[in-house]
């Protein structure tokens, strides 16, 4: 793992989510830029003090000494979003498989650059836009796809939170680090509430609906006075079979906390999930009685049976989410070491398509949002 270490909230997630389900084994780490901070939180993580390490590139050209037997095998890259691009793309030419915290990279430039480097090496990739791993999620994309909702006309999305709604980077405290961070230009992009919540809303569109996007027209916002970056925004979309969308992305949404939400509607029926009652699908039809889907069901898809984890009635939530994307990694890692092809399930975890996506989407996001032209087109190429 590169990043995650004492004080930082999604390394822990990511080491939670690769412990799940026995796959996964921490081995090593350079957890912070500091030192003394990096070999402290490898301590409280059980490793070999000789397997801490005080920087990435220490890491790589340390563990590539390693007998094949003991080497490190996939890394985990969970830091702020400057530091995505470098520590990914040495990693993948020393030889590692790759699971890289969203969005991909500071710039679509990075992006890019990113792609040809997973070409050019042949390793695998992850990218953890952690909601395309909930089972109804998976069972609403197989319900699209099916042709049940006929042609789709309209797609919604939306993800409000409430926690930035006061100004609280720049204060000295600790627990507000990531505050800090999500809005300072300099460590997160030219983007903040679009960059850090927008892309999931923006992928759970494009995942659910099948559909791509292909213009947008966006509106966005600065409303706690002194930040630096938006905290609230609203996107009109485009996609490319003629059907149009909403999206919202907000930060300043008071009391609320992070139910991401989407709807898509066809010519015959709509379906909708929320993250705050995730193992729940509405399966709207035009002419009969609303249909509700529940994660474990035996009339699900392989896809949603495949990442469900407990009997029917359980909860399961973000953690296990989560932990379908390793899985389906550790899987598919684990068919190319047996010259086995994956199977379709097990391919189903974001990658570098949605990396590239995500990173141009956050470009043209906020150059509509500065702009008085009304659309503007949706391309991966650099402008």
């Amino acid at each position: 793992m590169i990043g995650g270490g004492q004080g930082a909230f999604i390394g822990g997630v990511h080491r939670i989510a690769a412990q799940i389900d026995g796959m996964y084994e921490l081995v090593c780490g350079a957890f912070s830029s500091n030192p003394e901070k990096s070999k402290a939180s490898g301590e409280l993580l059980g490793l070999a003090p000789d397997r801490v390490y005080t920087s990435y590139k220490e890491l790589f050209a340390q563990e590539q000494q390693l007998p094949e037997e003991e080497r490190v095998q996939v890394i985990s890259i969970v830091t702020p979003n400057h530091v995505h691009f470098e520590p990914a793309k040495l990693a993948l030419e020393s030889g590692f498989d790759v699971i890289l915290d969203k969005p991909m990279t500071f710039s679509l430039e990075e992006a890019l650059a990113l792609r040809k480097v997973v070409e050019q090496t042949g390793k695998l990739f992850c990218l953890t836009h952690t909601y395309t791993g909930y089972p109804m999620v998976k069972e609403a994309r197989q319900i699209v796809a099916s042709g049940k909702l006929g042609k789709i006309r309209k797609v919604y999305v939306e993800y409000p939170q409430g926690w930035l709604s006061t100004f609280k980077e720049g204060i000295e405290n600790k627990d507000l680090k990531q505050a800090s961070w999500r809005t300072d230009p300099s460590q997160s992009g030219i983007a903040g509430a679009m960059g850090d919540i927008g892309t999931h809303a923006f992928n759970l569109a494009e995942y659910v609906s099948g559909l791509e996007v292909t213009k947008l027209c966006a509106d966005i916002n600065i409303v706690v006075e002194g930040r630096q970056l938006d905290d609230d925004g609203a996107v009109l979309l485009k996609f490319d079979n003629g059907a149009s969308g909403v999206l919202f992305a907000t930060q300043i949404a008071a009391g609320e906390e992070n139910n991401i939400k989407v709807r898509v509607y066809g010519e015959h029926a709509g379906l909708e999930w929320q993250q705050a009652d995730a193992n729940s699908l509405q399966l709207k039809w035009l002419d009969q009685p609303t249909e509700i889907y529940r994660t474990g069901g035996i009339y699900t898809s392989s896809y949603a049976q495949h990442n469900t984890r407990t009997p029917a009635g359980h909860p399961e939530g973000y953690l296990e989410a989560f932990a379908n994307l390793y899985r389906n990694f550790a899987l598919c890692v684990q068919a190319r070491e047996a010259g086995e092809q994956p199977k379709p399930e097990w391919l189903d975890f974001p990658g570098m398509e949605e990396g590239v996506r995500g990173m141009a989407f956050i470009e043209q996001v906020i150059a509509s949002g500065k702009s008085d032209k009304k659309w503007t087109d949706f391309t991966t190429k650099t402008i």
